[in-house]
């Protein structure tokens, strides 16, 4: 089989239930005709883009339950090349509430159940059959309980003793444990930048610093970083600016926020977009604009992670 040049990886896959609401009211009924189900999770997000954006691709991850066949149909609907492994873990759902009304997107989610023993075994016998010939490899999101902290650093190893490009939108511990193996750019949203390495900053799910005082406290924990583990920085910011760095400094891309539909999906299609301009040799600001074009195209759709409806 031919090896497809960009490798998405990620471990926490999911049913996405769209829902379109005139308006949400409390404590009552709310019907709606307006729906949509899509297989997703970070990784499938990505690879919907990517191949949206006419580029070859696989995604990894892990798949149990009685409802992988409908998840597997869904992305072969979409085009999708799909490798995974047994879990024994059922599919999970989550949800998106759009409140036309009040412009509102609420996420619902469900965490994952426990994968099988043995499942990080069988994730790394695939990525190593996987990742040799890869260009790039994008591990995105959060890790199915049950798996073991060494995986995704792991990964990251293997990826570069291949000598790909690694792209790691995840956080925390998988985050802070994969540095050392090196990477060519982390992506993590704002939030969780700050939750992962200045949780004093967080409360309540919330950052509580002032953007002068927040700036200033990243640059700082980014010139240490970057000293030690020599990468690039690009921290998506919702409707604001992207934050980045190539060295220790940081830098900013503006741009112009637009309405959003659905911004579900919207981090995973600036990865995307990043991805595949990086891929045909931008530098690291044109990618961005890349990144930023793809977002608001998904934002501004219905369907989450996606650039054409």
């Amino acid at each position: 089989m031919k090896k497809a040049s960009f490798l998405t990886v990620c471990m926490n896959p999911t049913l996405q239930k769209t829902l379109v609401f005139p308006g949400l009211i409390r404590d009552t009924v709310n019907r709606t005709g307006e729906y949509r189900l899509d297989a997703s999770g970070k990784g499938i997000n990505v690879s919907r883009v990517l191949t949206q954006l006419g580029k070859d691709c696989c995604h990894l991850t892990q798949l149990g339950g009685v409802l992988r066949p409908l998840f597997l149909e869904l992305c072969a609907r979409d085009g999708l090349r799909v490798e995974w492994v047994e879990s024994a873990s059922p599919i999970r759902f989550c949800y998106t509430l759009l409140d036309r009304s009040e412009k509102s997107v609420t996420e619902l989610v469900e965490e994952s159940e426990r994968v099988g023993e043995g499942t990080g075994k069988l994730l790394l016998e695939a990525f190593s059959r996987l990742v040799s010939g890869c260009s790039v490899v994008i591990v995105s999101g959060t890790k199915a309980a049950g798996f073991s902290e060494t995986l995704i650093p792991e990964m990251v190893r293997m990826a570069r003793a291949e000598g790909c490009r690694i792209i790691l939108d995840i956080r925390g511990q998988d985050l802070l444990n994969s540095l050392p193996h090196g990477s060519d750019i982390i992506k993590p949203n704002l939030f969780e930048f700050v939750s992962t390495f200045a949780p004093d900053l967080v409360s309540k799910n919330r950052i509580i610093a002032g953007k002068g005082d927040l700036k200033k406290r990243i640059e700082t924990i980014w010139a240490e970083l970057h000293g030690k583990y020599p990468c690039r920085l690009v921290l998506t910011r919702g409707a604001d600016s992207v934050w980045y760095a190539e060295h220790d400094e940081l830098a900013e891309y503006p741009f112009e926020s637009v309405e959003p539909l659905n911004t579900t999906g919207s981090g995973d299609a600036f990865t995307a977009g990043l991805a595949a301009a990086l891929e045909e040799g931008a530098s690291l600001r044109d990618a961005i604009a890349q990144g930023v074009r793809c977002g608001a195209l998904n934002a501004a759709l219905l369907r989450p992670g996606v650039i054409k409806p």
